[in-house]
């Protein structure tokens, strides 16, 4: 009986991050545990998850979460759709499966430039009305960057500004397009981003804006997070304009923590930030509202049309990995959450499996395989 316990004992006693046995006491006890998570009765309970693979890399890393889903017992399952780029409207019973099921996984959906067609990403955030849109860029071990200490969440109002979508052709050659701000949305997205680093012990929030321009329509802006601001004394707020804030996120992005942003502003703001903490195929991100969330690749995924890096079967899986980990936190999974985040983060420490983005030349599913290896 003893001897069949042992291997499971080292198990047991094995850190979850160096994969070493502790030495405390001699005994090898795992302190970094303190408090127990709790569950309520029927948290067990498996959880279904829409999946939408999407265009060009998007059925290869949908398909790596899959797979490391599977391999560590995950409690969910996919129920998957079909939904590309080029269609007109997201198909009603995608929509109906999302209300249903409350979570998303996606993979990236290529949005025709020009010719008039709307974009599924933009149709799916007003539908659903995911009102905040949240990428994490942050400095991962291993992986060398020009600056050091980054850890940035950039929180975007998601469903106005200029992409409302309101545009028109006064007279052949001139465009008028409208950019929609309003109190209601202003005060949300403010809410969200001062409740988040209140929830997530973050010591300041930043306003990104034009007002010194656009003095109505990014002032109403700047009044809502003024007034939200007021009601979290414990979290400093300071404000940025916009150009001032890339110049700044390039030069010092250790000075940023959190900072929210109305919808434009955001997008470009994300992408510059996961450009410096390492690229867009590691930062997770997501989109939520009250009642659903829609987990992808926190920045744009330019690569989604690489013809290349498809017929090589070498995209990126880390960035929609780490926001599968943030979707099973959303699921109050948090241990699966945290086993996936480390064995990501171990591998990438370890350098010897990188897609070529990160300086490498492995196929995602070396990757995988990988990151499935390192799983504890």
């Amino acid at each position: 009986m003893a001897r069949r316990c042992l291997p499971l004992l080292r198990h047991l006693l094995r850190n979850p991050v160096t994969g070493q046995r502790d030495a405390q006491l001699g005994l090898g006890f795992q302190t970094t545990r303190s408090v127990t998570y709790m569950p309520r009765p029927g948290d067990g309970t498996p959880r279904a998850v829409t999946l939408i693979p999407g265009d060009g890399i998007g059925p290869l890393v949908t398909g790596a979460v899959q797979q490391v889903m599977e391999a560590m017992h995950a409690p969910v399952y996919f129920e998957t759709y079909e939904v590309h780029g080029d269609m007109t409207k997201v198909p009603q019973e995608v929509i109906d499966s999302i209300r249903k099921n409350k979570a998303c996984l996606k993979g990236g959906l290529a949005t025709p430039v020009g010719g008039g067609v709307s974009s599924l990403n933009v149709q799916l955030r007003k539908e659903l009305d995911l009102f905040a849109s949240l990428v994490h860029c942050f400095n991962l071990e291993g992986l060398p960057t020009r600056h050091e200490n980054v850890d940035i969440v950039v929180i975007r109002e998601n469903t106005e500004g200029e992409y409302s979508g309101l545009e028109h052709e006064v007279v052949p050659g001139v465009v008028e397009s409208l950019k929609v701000i309003t109190k209601f949305c202003s005060e949300r997205i403010a809410k969200y981003a001062f409740e988040y680093a209140y929830l997530n012990n973050r010591k300041k929030v930043t306003a990104v804006h034009k007002a010194n321009i656009m003095k109505l329509a990014d002032g109403l802006f700047l009044e809502s997070c003024r007034e939200v601001a007021t009601k979290y004394p414990g979290i400093k707020y300071n404000e940025i304009i916009v150009d001032n804030c890339c110049m700044q996120l390039v030069s010092k992005p250790e000075q940023f923590d959190v900072m929210v942003t109305p919808n434009l502003y955001g997008n470009l703001v994300a992408n510059t930030a996961a450009g410096i903490a390492g690229g867009t195929g590691v930062m997770p991100g997501g989109n939520v509202g009250a009642d659903h969330a829609v987990f992808e690749q926190g920045a744009s995924a330019g690569n989604v049309g690489n013809q290349k890096i498809v017929e090589e079967k070498k995209a990126n899986p880390v960035a929609l990995l780490l926001s599968s980990a943030m979707m099973l936190r959303h699921l109050q999974f948090p241990s699966f959450a945290d086993r996936l985040e480390t064995a990501v983060k171990r591998v990438i420490a370890e350098g010897k499996y990188r897609s070529k983005d990160l300086g490498g030349n492995s196929t995602t599913q070396e990757v995988v395989d990988a990151i499935i290896s390192a799983l504890e």
